[in-house]
């Protein structure tokens, strides 16, 4: 061999060497502390409570909380900003899909006028997060999901505001980056998780396919260092099986039986009732 192809070879090895380097550097996670994960580990979560195939207790409402707290079901719920700044529990970006006869986006109304609006024809309306905080009462652990937002300062802040003056224990999750970015930089000591999903569920939303490759495989983590990756049920990523092999829990999302407890630290399920833990 040539000293030019031997310094050629030796570039690309070395080049090679650093793919390992670079891919841990950019899937790191930070690892729970023990109170931390205790909570959560092995523990059946109710999605947006425990609300009713029927809809007759709705998602994300009062009723669908209490249920769940009533029957010891750790919950995960979603939070976002109304208008005039209000934190409000709802999922979608509009209400389009479950306040049936009423359109928009949930940031485009005032809070008094959202809170006219019904869900799922039932009695109930779209609560304030600290009602719900109010509802649990702390007798179950909540998995508070923040929604991306061009508002995502004024929502962490707001949201963080509330928890901090709720006696129970908690943990957050976004899909957004930034959003758990910011938790790390202004609430280290709240556990943080990476929301994420296979690349096509990003493209099917409208972002461009590199960001959704980045998005679908945690390549964020190097800004927000998560304690936990909650992931759709599925094939993961080795990004995020690494993620796992490095300390962080891998919770999963949104279980309609009890297939897949054994491969996560945490499931979050809807409409069916598990143990508790497993």
């Amino acid at each position: 061999m040539s000293k030019k192809s031997a310094r050629i070879t030796a570039g690309i090895l070395g080049g090679l060497a650093l793919i390992p380097a670079a891919t841990l550097f950019l899937t790191a996670p930070e690892k729970p502390t023990p109170a931390m994960k205790k909570p959560f580990f092995r523990r059946n979560i109710a999605h947006r409570g425990l609300h009713t195939p029927d809809r007759s207790i709705p998602e994300n409402s009062l009723a669908a909380f209490r249920r769940a707290a009533e029957k010891g079901y750790a919950i995960e719920l979603d939070v976002q900003l109304t208008k005039d700044g209000q934190v409000v529990v709802f999922h979608d970006d509009t209400v389009d899909r479950v306040c049936h006869g009423s359109v928009g986006r949930v940031d485009s109304y005032n809070y008094l006028d959202l809170r006219e609006l019904r869900i799922e024809e039932t009695d109930e309306y779209i609560p304030l997060f600290f009602e719900v905080l109010e509802t649990v009462g702390g007798r179950v652990p909540l998995l508070v999901e923040l929604k991306t937002t061009k508002n995502r300062k004024e929502l962490c802040e707001k949201t963080q505001a509330l928890l901090d003056r709720y006696n129970g224990e908690y943990c957050i999750e976004s899909f957004d980056p930034m959003i758990v970015k910011w938790y790390r930089k202004n609430a280290p000591e709240v556990m943080r998780g990476q929301l994420a999903a296979p690349a096509d569920g990003y493209i099917k939303s409208g972002k461009p396919p590199i960001l959704s490759f980045i998005l679908s495989h945690c390549l964020f983590n190097f800004l927000t260092r998560p304690h936990f990756i909650a992931y759709e049920i599925g094939r993961r990523p080795l990004t995020v099986r690494l993620a796992a092999a490095c300390g962080a829990l891998l919770f999963g999302w949104t279980a309609r039986d009890r297939e897949g407890e054994k491969d996560n630290d945490g499931m979050i399920f809807e409409h069916y009732e598990p143990e508790h833990y497993y």
